[in-house]
């Protein structure tokens, strides 16, 4: 017979910038399958450089594992088809918590982008339904809002919300039809994306983000 315990442990999140009263923007950053937060965050350096303004934070999966064999290389995940539920009640508690802990240290008005790369972006929008503020945009980057999620939570979330799409057009994982159910799907929520191409692959790109930050 299965059982389960809730425990404390440790987890650990990147941020670049100085959180102050003089913060205006913080962008919480969402990586995909196999990433670690320490080197997706660099992506961000330079919107961070070029505005003293902006804080950008980026949680990592809460589990780890080695991406070739038994040694190398680690990446992170946020969750496996094990456990499932229990995985996303994991991981919404935490980025509530990075939350909790991040936004009071910035002006009281801050306005909030999550960005959610690959499987991050389901990420994003699962913790969003049970986040404790609400983001002025949300951009789902190569990935997608999932399916499964109850569609009157997912409408009252995505109410009045900007909401963007990035896709490469060369990326491997994601087809133009893929594009196209999720633009479907996002209007039945009552949601008119955007939608942004950039030429390239399956990973973010810098003049895109650079035009996102604007």
């Amino acid at each position: 017979m299965e059982h389960q315990l809730t425990v404390a442990r440790t987890a650990r999140y990147q941020q670049l910038g100085e959180l102050s009263t003089a913060t205006r923007r913080v962008w919480f950053v969402a990586h995909g399958y196999g990433q670690l937060a320490a080197y997706f965050v660099r992506h961000f350096a330079h919107l961070v450089a070029a505005d003293p303004h902006l804080v950008v934070v980026a949680p990592e999966g809460l589990s780890r594992f080695y991406l070739n064999g038994t040694g190398g290389r680690v990446g992170a995940t946020w969750m496996t088809k094990e456990n499932r539920l229990a995985e996303i009640d994991d991981y919404v508690a935490y980025l509530n918590q990075v939350a909790a802990n991040v936004l009071p240290q910035a002006a009281p008005q801050v306005a909030v982008t999550v960005l959610g790369f690959s499987q991050g972006a389901a990420t994003v929008s699962r913790w969003l339904t049970r986040a404790n503020f609400r983001p002025a945009r949300l951009i789902l980057w190569a990935g997608a809002f999932p399916p499964d999620m109850d569609f009157s939570v997912a409408t009252l979330l995505l109410r009045q919300l900007t909401v963007t799409l990035v896709c490469g057009t060369e990326d491997e994982f994601i087809k133009d039809e893929d594009l196209l159910k999720q633009q479907t799907f996002l209007r039945r929520l009552g949601v008119e994306a955007d939608l942004v191409r950039f030429a390239g692959t399956h990973t973010l790109e810098r003049e895109t983000l650079t035009a996102l930050a604007i």
